[in-house]
């Protein structure tokens, strides 16, 4: 069953290609969705796919590309919605 997830990652997450990755890591999980900056310098994403998908994409959000340093990452489960690829914002 599909369902999704809305996160913010806080940290240095913004000038790291954070984005770019997230696209990446979701595509290569076959998750939809989208990433952003947000003015407060934090990133925000919503993820859709099967829970083993998500699951794969937190796991990899809470320490993100190698020059990223996450000091926080706060998901929530939202029901499923319908995007054809995963985008930046």
């Amino acid at each position: 069953m599909n369902k999704g997830i809305h996160c913010f990652v806080t940290g240095r997450v913004q000038g790291v290609c954070f984005r770019m990755y997230t696209q990446q890591q979701a595509e290569n999980k076959g998750l939809t969705g989208w990433v952003r900056n947000l003015p407060d310098g934090r990133v925000e994403l919503m993820a859709f796919g099967n829970q083993q998908q998500l699951d794969e994409l937190n796991h990899w959000l809470k320490s993100g590309p190698s020059m990223a340093q996450v000091s926080n990452l706060q998901c929530e489960t939202i029901d499923y919605q319908d995007f054809e690829e995963f985008s930046v914002r």
